[in-house]
């Protein structure tokens, strides 16, 4: 997919917290129905990246550009009703709403007209999360809060959906169950950026992969690329 018809296209993107630079001059695009992963280890700014294409932390350098159009500046409500949805590390649900609550606040900024249909398409994918749904979600187990948080971000109706270590903390049985189904919502033609540590999951279900370390981008291509690669291996993925 070329950077004419790429839906997000990131450009020399630069940023960080004071003084500090975390990401130093990063490029990335994701095409319509595409699943990325952006690989790396921890520190090496990938939550940075992810917190400055949503608008929660300011670019201090380049473009950030969904469907053509620069969204460099815009309020994160903004960017979240453009399509551009993100699922946080660490889930972020609020514990002391009800499931149901924090699957209606998912359609808040975005596709409210909708938000009826999309609740019952929820429940219907996560049937764990119709069985719990006047459960506080502070009491679910932490693969089913990881579904509630991405639910959350589906009932928004994204065009785009960046997930932010979706498998962190989950035992090795969920972590299959999780990217079974990122690989069934890309099926449904929204596009995904993955952010992983779980790199040999993230790259059979990718169709392209960045590497990110220290800020810097170090690798881009395929997953065959890069897993054919021994010294990218050895020294970025540890395999």
């Amino acid at each position: 997919m070329t950077a004419q018809t790429a839906l997000l296209e990131v450009r020399d993107l630069r940023s960080g917290y004071g003084r500090v630079e975390v990401l130093r001059g990063v490029s990335l695009s994701v095409g319509a129905g595409e699943l990325v992963a952006l690989l790396g280890s921890n520190g090496a700014g990938k939550t940075t990246f992810n917190n400055t294409v949503c608008g929660l932390v300011p670019a201090w350098e380049g473009d950030v550009v969904f469907e053509g159009q620069k969204i460099n500046g815009l309020n994160p409500r903004g960017i979240v009703q453009s399509g551009l949805i993100q699922v946080p590390e660490g889930r972020k649900i609020f514990p002391n709403l009800s499931v149901i609550e924090n699957l209606e606040l998912g359609s808040f900024a975005r596709a409210r007209a909708h938000r009826a249909q999309n609740l019952e398409r929820m429940l219907t994918i996560f049937p764990r999360l119709r069985e719990r749904r006047a459960q506080l979600a502070g009491t679910l187990s932490g693969g089913e809060q990881q579904m509630l948080a991405i639910s959350r971000g589906l009932m928004a109706e994204p065009k785009l959906l960046i997930l932010d270590e979706p498998s962190l903390g989950l035992s090795p049985l969920l972590v299959e169950e999780m990217f079974t189904l990122i690989a069934q919502i890309r099926q449904q033609n929204i596009s995904v950026l993955l952010v992983e540590q779980n790199v040999a999951q993230a790259l059979e279900i990718a169709d392209k992969a960045y590497v990110l370390e220290n800020g810097s981008l170090r690798f881009e291509g395929t997953p065959q690329a890069l897993l054919a690669s021994d010294a990218l291996r050895q020294a970025y993925l540890g395999l």
